[in-house]
């Protein structure tokens, strides 16, 4: 298992390696301190994803379709609604995707926005939804019907929404759905729907939770907006410099806060797995021992991970962003852009486990390079979007969005019901770490330099755009699929 792990994360993540190499040794050399940080912190990137990965094959996903069976066993729908609600605010506010996006909005608005605001508004947000999720599952309300209901009113309250909220409501929706949050909602899902009779509403069941967890974080932040009228923000960011203390000083200084961090992640959902076994499940010690070591994973993998990105990723991803914008020729930094986009969505951990649980639940039929290479094309599109909107300030997000968003409700009535799901969640769990780290640093030091360009407008906006590619390339995927079955 071990071995598998390994193997599927050097895939995701040397791609990524090569590119900053490749970029370092031609056209946009990086400080040597800087440079060996980023490959330290890639050793430590591989080996957190990969005892995460297995903890969470181990632990968490077994957990959430535990959880999801014993809420469904109650038969007690406001028991069902409030546990999920609590366990939605509980996931939400320690996913580490969230955590990034909030301080860097507290740091680039000096405050004006604090993080701990926009943990919480979130998570509020995020855990009313999963609620309404589970509402659906019992009372079989069609999936798109729903998601029509829901895009129409933030459509309704994204009109009086200021242009850096906008850019922040769409980029936590993305944030908040990541390398914590999928498999355990995805887990949950299964677990609640495989208790229905009707086989086939189970399956198209099994997917939209994410999706529809996802459009509450979007409305909170709009109604935030909308309650503090705060109409401008002097936005900041730090020039990329390069300590001098040493190669392991950032490293260092980010265990003693990681350690924490981590634990305050991992924690809750540990002292469900406690309160279940005690109360429910009475797991067999092998088993209950399986899934402890599945949790320990989980910790010490998500700590290496956020050390590595935190301590090597970020200051590269800023760094090349600055430097390629300020060529005279922007065309370079659109295509590396794009290349970023592509590579990197290859290593969010949450799509690694959305993918394999599409190619489970269909039984094979949907493949997992089928899912992941229109995955790729369109985050890397989407990326490159972004790039664009910076170096051309007249392109708004909602440019983008608009149409982006029209076009996906649109597809709903001529894509396979399934697929509408599996497109909507891939749409939550392609913005993980990754995205929220090396990506946004990325975006953020070519808004930072680029004259003509608003740091907090434009800085932020691209998760939002990472977010909606999945959304409109796994739906063709799906009325593709759609087609060939009637050719057969």
């Amino acid at each position: 298992m071990l071995k598998r792990q390994l193997k599927e994360v050097l895939l995701s993540i040397l791609p990524i390696i090569g590119l900053v190499v490749l970029l370092h040794f031609t056209i946009t050399p990086i400080p040597a301190l800087l440079f060996q940080r980023f490959l330290i912190g890639s050793v430590f990137v591989i080996l957190g994803l990969t005892l995460f990965l297995l903890g969470v094959e181990m632990g968490i996903t077994p957990l959430g379709s535990y959880t999801g069976a014993w809420l469904a066993k109650s038969n007690k729908l406001w028991f069902v609604l409030l546990v999920g609600a609590g366990l939605g605010f509980i996931i939400s506010i320690a996913e580490p995707g969230l955590m990034v996006l909030a301080n860097q909005v507290s740091g680039v608005t000096n405050g004006a926005i604090s993080s701990i605001l926009i943990l919480v508004v979130v998570s509020v947000g995020l855990a009313l939804m999963l609620a309404l999720g589970f509402l659906r599952i019992f009372y079989n309300i069609p999936l798109y019907k729903l998601l029509l209901v829901l895009y129409g009113m933030i459509g309704l309250m994204a009109l009086g929404t200021s242009k850096e909220f906008l850019a922040i409501s769409f980029d936590a929706s993305g944030s908040t759905t990541g390398i914590l949050a999928v498999p355990f909602i995805l887990a949950l899902s299964v677990g609640i729907s495989k208790l229905k009779k009707d086989s086939k509403a189970s399956e198209k069941d099994s997917f939209g939770l994410v999706a529809i967890a996802s459009t509450g974080a979007i409305m909170a932040v709009l109604v935030l907006d909308l309650l503090t009228h705060t109409q401008s923000f002097h936005a900041e960011l730090e020039t990329t410099t390069v300590s001098q203390q040493g190669i392991w000083s950032p490293f260092v200084s980010l265990i003693g806060p990681l350690v924490l961090e981590t634990l305050g992640v991992i924690l809750p959902l540990f002292l469900l797995f406690l309160f279940l076994q005690w109360k429910v499940l009475a797991l067999k010690p092998r088993a209950f021992r399986k899934m402890l070591t599945g949790f320990v994973f989980s910790y010490l993998g998500l700590f290496l991970f956020m050390v590595g990105v935190n301590g090597g990723f970020m200051a590269v991803g800023s760094h090349i962003g600055q430097d390629l914008v300020m060529m005279a020729n922007k065309l370079p930094i659109i295509l590396i852009g794009f290349t970023f986009g592509m590579v990197t969505i290859l290593a969010e951990p949450a799509v690694y486990v959305l993918t394999h649980q599409i190619e489970q639940v269909t039984s094979g039929y949907v493949k997992r390079k089928a899912v992941l290479i229109p995955l790729a094309l369109g985050v890397g599109l989407a990326v490159g979007l972004s790039v664009l909107r910076i170096v051309v300030p007249s392109i708004q997000l909602w440019h983008y969005l608009l149409p982006g968003y029209v076009l996906s409700l649109l597809l709903m009535f001529v894509t396979p019901k399934l697929f509408i799901g599996m497109a909507f969640d891939a749409g939550g769990v392609a913005t993980g770490p990754m995205t929220a780290t090396l990506i946004l640093a990325f975006i953020q030091g070519a808004a930072h330099v680029f004259e003509g360009a608003d740091l907090l407008v434009d800085g932020f906006g691209m998760i939002a755009m990472v977010a909606l590619a999945p959304i409109i390339t796994i739906q063709l995927l799906g009325f593709g699929y759609h087609l060939k079955s009637k050719r057969h």
